[in-house]
Parts: C-alpha cells; structure tokens; sequence
C-alpha cells in the first residue's frame, strides 16, 4: 500500500510538474508571437517626434496617443481604394477557386477513374512549386493578355496558388465521408450533381470552410504578384499599395505603416478568430478514413 501511495503521489508530482512546464512554454510562445503586432499598435498611435527619437521606452507610449496615422491613412492616402480593390480580387478569387475545388476534389475523391491518385498528387505538387518561379512566365502570359496592371490580372494568377492546396483539402474530407451516403443516393436515384450539392457539400461544410479560408488568406496577403503585375495606385491592393504610398525613398513613415499593416490585417484575424474550429477540423478531417 505505502508502494502503490508513493506511485500515486509521484504521477501527481511528474504531472503538476508537466503542466507547469507546460504553461511557462506558452507563456514564452505567446510573448514571442504577440510581441510584433503589440509593438505596431503602440508605434501607431505615436507621434512622428516620438517614433524618431531615442528617449524613452520604445514599447510603450511616452507622450500623448494620437490618432494623426490614422486619420492621414484615410484621408489624405488612396488606403481605401487598395482596400476596395484587395475586397474585389479576394472575393473573386475565392469563388472561383473554390467552384475549381470543389469539383476536382469531388471528381478526384469519389469517381474513381484511372490515374486519379497519381492526378490528386500532381495536383499538391504544383503547389510546392515557388512563386519566384512562376512571375516571370505569368508575367509575360498576362502581358499577352492585356492584363497587366489591372487588378483582374490578380484575379487570374491567384487560383493557381489557392487550388492545388484547397483540392488537396476537400479530397481528404470527401474520401473520409462514408461511401454509404452514395450507396443511400444512387439508390434513391440521385444524379453526380445531386449528390454533390445535396450529400457532400452540407456534409463536407468545415472542410469547405477551411479550404475557402485559405483561399481568402492567399489572395489577401499575397505580395509579390501584385508588387510584379500591378503598377498604378487605382490598381493597387492593400499589401504593395500601404508600403508604396508610406515609403517614400529611404523614408518610412513608420506610424502609418503600422496603422495600415494593423487595418489590413484586421479582416484575417477577425475571420480566423470566428471559423478557427471549422479550419482545424477541415485540415485534420483527411487523417481519419471511415
């Protein structure tokens, strides 16, 4: 009994001690990670005088808050406009990357036809390949096109960043949802189509979910493609227009780059923080098969 007691004890004292070890770790991860956008809100509600000096505290405010980075963002900068521009090509861009996934996953998944495994593996490989790669001949197609400089150009090259990724995504949740469903609308004589809109696309919700979130996060935050393919400010989006406006030479206004960096990311963040749970399970929904 004394034995069995000790064991007892000790578990209780290995785990105590675990989960302490636990908490200082994520106490250190959490200021390592919310350290950078902590620093961008004070230093955007600093003043210019404030920013370059040396005096001072830098992470915190030392003088009075202002609003002045702000208010020159939205007043006297075209931020709105790349706003009003990054909104359209991300809107587009999800919705015809996601129509794309949607069914080629499906068809890749679940009409099994010859090739479809090596096909559904060429699909992800073409997402490995790097984006410094593809601008250039991307560049020239669209020059072909007539589309650079136009925020449509974006339009175009994106879905080929969110699509092999996002089929990637919907083929692991169609292949975990049970063939008994199809087996139940083939005989109820239910069409491909019919099964897709009524069967698998209700069921496979948070897969969708996380594969449209993705999508959205590419064609929000991209920077290079808009920064080789767009070159006016009416064309511009949030993430090359913001540091081409507030960067003039070797001068950086950094108060209103923290402002614009924190408004564009506030969408994102507001998105991730409502649909997190959609998005993990989306993403872990392929490791298990029925």
């Amino acid at each position: 009994m004394k034995r069995k007691a000790f064991s007892f004890s000790t578990i209780q004292q290995n785990r105590r001690w675990a989960l302490i070890l636990a908490y200082v770790f994520l106490v250190i991860f959490i200021i390592f990670f919310l350290f950078p956008p902590y620093y961008m809100l004070v230093t955007s509600f600093k003043t210019n005088q404030e920013i370059s000096s040396i005096k001072g505290i830098p992470w915190i405010i030392n003088q009075k808050p202002t609003l002045y980075h702000y208010k020159n963002l939205l007043a006297e900068t075209q931020f709105l406009t790349f706003f009003k521009n990054t909104v359209i090509v991300t809107i587009f861009t999800v919705a015809i990357s996601m129509t794309i996934s949607i069914l080629a996953a499906y068809s890749l998944a679940r009409m099994r036809f010859f090739g479809s495994g090596v096909l559904a593996t060429g699909v992800f490989l073409t997402y490995l390949v790097p984006e410094t790669l593809l601008f250039i001949p991307l560049f020239k197609v669209l020059g072909w096109l007539g589309l650079l400089n136009s925020k449509w150009a974006l339009v175009l090259v994106y879905p080929t960043l969110a699509v092999p990724f996002c089929t990637w995504i919907m083929i692991g949740y169609f292949g975990s949802i049970p063939k008994a469903l199809d087996e139940a609308a083939l005989i109820d004589g239910a069409r491909w189509y019919q099964m897709l809109f009524q069967v698998f696309i209700p069921v496979a919700m948070p897969g969708i979910i996380a594969a449209t979130i993705f999508a959205f996060t590419i064609s929000w935050a991209n920077f290079l493609y808009p920064l080789a393919f767009v070159y006016s400010n009416e064309e511009m989006v949030l993430t090359v227009g913001t540091v081409t406006t507030l960067i003039r030479g070797d001068v950086y206004h950094w108060g209103g780059l923290m402002a614009g960096a924190l408004l564009a990311a506030a969408p994102p963040v507001i998105i991730y923080a409502f649909l997190m749970d959609y998005y993990i399970s989306g993403l872990t929904a392929g490791a298990v098969k029925n």
